[in-house]
């Protein structure tokens, strides 16, 4: 199975590193490489693409403008040289993550995951990912995170702990901006210190809720509306 690839990358060297890396491997069928997502929006219009590896600054249109043109969505890959956009990389269900420079090692285990999703949809007619998202932990590793995973975000002041079902991680992040992020139909913020999942509570008690066995206060502030929208929800 070929795979119909695109790169979209101002930076002409990026565009050739990418490009040596796809032309090594009979998975991928590079069929055009773009200087700027104008171009290759056009390109993307007329003709079917499987695969995008996308940079995100770009002059005139960035890389999450152009996705949110595109009447269909191909797998997108981002590259960026910033690790500072991974957490939006979920808005736009981002396969995957990978900062420049980037190490062919890392590009082909991308490349293996692609080709695991297209072979998976060609099979069930179904091949997207759960939405999820990466986080940078340990100043240099980046950690994807399913968002139906999270159960807790807690606020560590300038830090938060995000738990979820598999494991906890520790990120240089505030609750507020962090949960501003979130999809406001599925999180709530109970707390100064504690956003939680709605679909993750497991009992509404006084001025708490439980979520995994441990209870977690509400706010005064935000008790009357915590209460209406969990009162809302189990009515639906």
């Amino acid at each position: 199975m070929k795979i119909k690839t695109i790169i979209i990358d101002d930076e002409p060297l990026a565009i050739k590193v990418l490009e040596d890396f796809a032309l090594k491997l009979d998975q991928l069928d590079l069929v055009a490489t773009f200087s700027n997502a104008v171009d290759a929006n056009n390109y993307v219009q007329e003709n079917k693409v499987d695969l995008i590896f996308l940079d995100i600054n770009m002059p005139v249109l960035d890389g999450f403008e152009f996705l949110k043109c595109l009447k269909y969505k191909p797998q997108v890959v981002i590259t960026s040289a910033h690790e500072k956009y991974a957490l939006q990389g979920y808005e736009v269900e981002a396969l995957d993550y990978l900062v420049k420079p980037i190490p062919f090692p890392r590009f082909l285990k991308t490349v293996n995951r692609v080709t695991d999703i297209m072979v998976e949809k060609n099979n069930t007619g179904s091949g997207s990912e759960k939405p999820n998202f990466f986080i940078k932990i340990d100043n240099k590793k980046l950690q994807k995170v399913y968002l139906d995973e999270i159960l807790v975000v807690e606020s560590l002041k300038d830090y938060i702990r995000i738990k979820t079902t598999a494991d906890k991680y520790i990120i240089h992040k505030t609750l507020s901006s962090f949960t501003e992020e979130l999809p406001s139909d599925k999180f709530i913020r109970i707390h100064r210190s504690f956003t939680v999942a709605l679909d993750k509570i497991e009992s509404l008690e006084g001025n708490s809720v439980e979520i995994d066995g441990i209870r977690y206060t509400i706010g005064r502030s935000y008790l009357n509306e915590v209460r209406e929208i969990i009162l809302n929800k189990a009515l639906k």
